[in-house]
């Protein structure tokens, strides 16, 4: 009996359930300061980008605090080192959407505009600032997607399923920039519109994620790729148009439910 009483105690003890309540919780309570530094300075650190962007930081500090809390240091090491976890892509067409899908959109969403009687500039790309951009924004990526994907996407997967696991986080996750939106000047309707973009992209990062064996580096590729499309569409996203975008991202996320299913987000045997 004593025996297995230990047993009982250990195995519900040993190893702490994720929280997303908590996580959640943590990343809002962090990103606080960066928010209220935006209000007080109105710095942008690049056209539409204010500095209250920089609590792309906090969903991975909290993830990082609450897998210390779980398994310590050793389970920080692991977290981390998921960033370039691209051993866990054995499919390597994956790479395929993850860097074109977001250019291919925004293309689209460029012909619409122009077609609707917009004179909107041609794009100007040019190769090393746009080298720059990448790294800039994938570090950036990292920072969340340690968080989202990393973290609590699982547990959230487990009990929910991956379409209704990524409606929620993509609600939250919206919901997570409204102040930075706010503090870059844009209107009710045009975050409205964002939103909806928003939320369809995290049905597309999710899709990814369980198809390349959880990996981080594919997450974050596409976020990557979703900041540098924003910023090279005319003129560093001046002309952008979350209501072109917003509905071409919802239709790739309703072929991509209807062709690998709800639950999973993953066609088995293929």
């Amino acid at each position: 009996m004593n025996l297995a009483l230990e047993r009982s105690t250990v195995t519900n003890t040993s190893v702490p359930k994720k929280s997303p309540l908590k996580f959640f919780i943590l990343a809002f309570a962090l990103a606080i300061p960066f928010w209220v530094l935006g209000t007080v300075t109105g710095i942008q650190l690049m056209p539409g980008l204010p500095i209250a962007a920089v609590a792309f930081v906090c969903p991975m500090i909290a993830a990082t605090i609450l897998v210390y809390r779980e398994n310590g240091m050793a389970g920080v090491t692991a977290l981390l080192k998921r960033s370039f976890d691209f051993k866990r892509v054995k499919v390597k067409a994956w790479y395929v959407p993850a860097f074109l899908l977001m250019p291919v959109v925004m293309g689209l969403s460029f012909i619409v505009i122009k077609l609707t009687g917009s004179d909107v500039p041609s794009p100007h790309i040019a190769l090393l600032p746009t080298l720059f951009l990448c790294i800039v924004f994938f570090i950036a990526a990292l920072g969340e997607e340690l968080g989202w994907s990393g973290y609590v996407i699982g547990p959230m997967q487990d009990r929910w399923g991956a379409l209704k696991a990524s409606i929620v986080l993509g609600s939250i996750w919206a919901v997570y920039h409204y102040v930075a939106l706010v503090q870059a000047h844009r209107s009710v309707e045009w975050i409205a519109w964002w939103s909806l973009g928003t939320l369809s992209v995290r049905v597309i990062i999710v899709w990814l994620y369980n198809n390349t064996g959880k990996s981080v580096f594919i997450a974050a590729l596409f976020h990557m790729m979703i900041n540098v499309s924003w910023q090279l569409f005319p003129t560093n996203g001046s002309y952008y148009d979350p209501r072109s975008t917003g509905l071409i991202l919802a239709a790739v996320a309703a072929v991509v439910v209807v062709g690998w299913g709800p639950r999973t987000l993953v066609r088995y045997g293929h």
